[in-house]
């Protein structure tokens, strides 16, 4: 499953606009449609930050296989439900590293469904790829990189 943004390419850096010394908005994202896929989920995760993996983003039950630009923050939108990030946060929050740490890579994961998951308030990234483990049909990911200044 190829993952395409119009806002960045895959392994480039993440454009400032996307991250929290910017307006912290979700880039638009698309995907390969697939067969029999019900939905699918997408979950941002930086395995380059201190503490382990770090969750910035987590929505499921996308009919579509493609996302806009800046998809609301709140639980429930047109285009998905949100889960809790790592920043104990709904919806998205983008590339935030330590300063002085280097580049972070983050890694947009989107994966087809073969059935929709349950609505479950609050989910986190953990809870979500449980609910997935027997449903996912496909997967690919885009990796965008990002350091501060």
């Amino acid at each position: 499953m190829e993952i395409k943004s119009p806002s960045f390419k895959n392994e480039d850096i993440i454009p400032r606009k996307y991250t929290c010394d910017g307006e912290d908005y979700s880039p638009s994202l698309s995907w390969n449609k697939v067969s029999n896929a019900s939905s699918y989920a997408i979950i941002v995760e930086d395995p380059d930050a201190p503490g382990g993996v770090f969750i910035h983003w987590i929505i499921y039950n996308i009919k579509e296989n493609s996302l806009p630009e800046n998809v609301p923050k709140k639980e429930k939108t047109d285009f998905g439900i949100q889960g809790l990030n790592d920043f104990d946060n709904i919806g998205y929050n983008g590339p935030c590293p330590p300063r002085g740490h280097g580049f972070h890579r983050y890694y947009f994961n989107v994966y087809a469904l073969s059935q929709d998951i349950p609505s479950s308030s609050k989910i986190t990234a953990k809870e979500l790829k449980e609910k997935m483990a027997k449903i996912v049909i496909d997967s690919g990911s885009l990796m965008g990189k990002y350091k501060r200044t």
